[in-house]
């Protein structure tokens, strides 16, 4: 018959989750019957959550909860139109008050998810002749952001400050330039060097985008992120963040100068045309603030059990990446074995995630871990002997 080929055919190939689930390995969307907390029910038995962006361990905390139910009593359950028109509530305008405040920044505007943070601010700061230069191990809605944008985007190796010095000689003198790099890399869990990149951005009239997704609520005095870590809020000019992991909701915000902010709420379609947080939403992101303000240990603990975790791997002789934050990949180097180990695991009681090519570099396959503030010592301990078990039977 005549016409195009079917845009359906690669539908119908033979995938690597195809294989996966053959050899009965498939890690990917298993099933729970219970909130985010440091112990689920997932697939029906008892497992250790280590691989939850949970830091803060607020999901479930009565306040949290109590706020949301209250914003749905007050408010229905959506805002029902964009921020833009009929959708902005007090709640908004506290949280980004709130919020700003709490960052030492002039203003706040909030996205419906992170993901959408990324995307809406990008694309409206960075226009058709300007460049936004990126560490390669940056989150995809960075790279998503980039290609929405009409500028040039030049990517340098990860943390390689040579690189993006060289990147920043490529940009033509009458183009404007965004470097823009994760605070703390979701991955392998290291932190930004923000000293050098702002001092490059200096040198060539640069401006610096930090995302914070990981750095909120984990490093920084009071947990206020990876400018705060490095005593660079001044210097830093947008921070971009999400309301998904330490603060417990769903949506994302941008915090700069009161110009960029009321620029960015003028021009960016993916805030301009989407519908606004839900209230719920908003009101359990503010709750989460409130408490992060009012308990600032809550960052120590969850600090000072990434160590301890840390520590006992070592002691396993586990390979695992060297960081200093909440997230420990631990090396399983092949695809295969990653996905093998990850069962291995939750037949054990204990999850994690698996990240494979080309998420990573092939050959570097590795089991994501991540931890919260209400993990104890006693969960961390089962964890860590049900790691090794699993690792030395992948292993043989």
């Amino acid at each position: 018959s005549g016409g195009n080929m079917d845009i359906f055919n690669k539908v119908k190939e033979k995938h690597n989750y195809d294989i996966a689930k053959e050899k009965g390995v498939y890690p990917y969307f298993h099933k729970l019957y219970s909130g985010q907390d440091v112990v689920v029910n997932m697939e029906g038995h008892r497992t250790i959550m280590l691989g939850s962006n949970n830091y803060l361990g607020l999901t479930n905390h009565p306040k949290v909860k109590e706020a949301a139910i209250k914003a749905i009593e007050k408010y229905g359950t959506g805002c029902s139109g964009s921020r833009f028109l009929n959708g902005t509530l007090d709640l908004h305008l506290k949280l980004e008050e709130e919020l700003a405040q709490f960052l030492n920044k002039e203003r706040v505007m909030t996205f419906s998810t992170g993901f959408q943070s990324n995307l809406g601010i990008i694309s409206a700061i960075v226009g058709r002749n300007d460049y936004v230069i990126c560490d390669k191990e940056n989150h995809a809605s960075i790279y998503d952001g980039c290609k929405l944008s009409y500028g040039k985007m030049l990517r340098y190796n990860h943390d390689d400050m040579e690189d993006l010095e060289r990147k920043l000689q490529a940009v033509p003198k009458e183009s404007g330039a965004l470097i823009v790099t994760d605070g703390v890399f979701s991955m392998s869990g290291d932190i930004a060097n923000l000293p050098v990149i702002v001092d490059l951005a200096k040198k060539y009239g640069a401006r610096v985008m930090v995302d914070d997704a990981h750095g909120l609520g984990v490093i920084g005095k009071g947990g206020r992120g990876t400018a705060s870590y490095y005593g660079l809020e001044d210097e830093v000019d947008i921070y971009m963040g999400t309301f998904s992991k330490s603060l417990a909701s769903l949506g994302g915000y941008m915090a700069a100068s009161k110009d960029v902010v009321e620029y960015v709420k003028h021009t960016s379609r993916p805030y301009i045309f989407s519908a606004s947080i839900t209230p719920a939403s908003v009101a359990s992101a503010n709750a989460a603030l409130d408490i992060l303000k009012a308990e600032p240990e809550r960052v120590e603990n969850l600090n000072n059990i990434s160590a301890y975790m840390r520590q006992k791997l070592k002691e396993k002789n586990i390979d695992i990446i060297e960081s200093k934050t909440p997230i420990i990949p631990i090396y399983t180097y092949q695809d295969d074995k990653t996905f093998i180990a990850c069962k291995l695991l939750l037949e054990r009681g204990v999850y994690v995630n698996p990240v494979v090519s080309p998420a990573t570099p092939v050959g570097q396959s590795l089991l994501r871990t991540s931890y919260t503030a209400n993990h104890t010592k006693e969960i961390i301990d089962e964890a860590a002997d049900k790691i090794a078990e699993a690792l030395d039977i992948v292993k043989n």
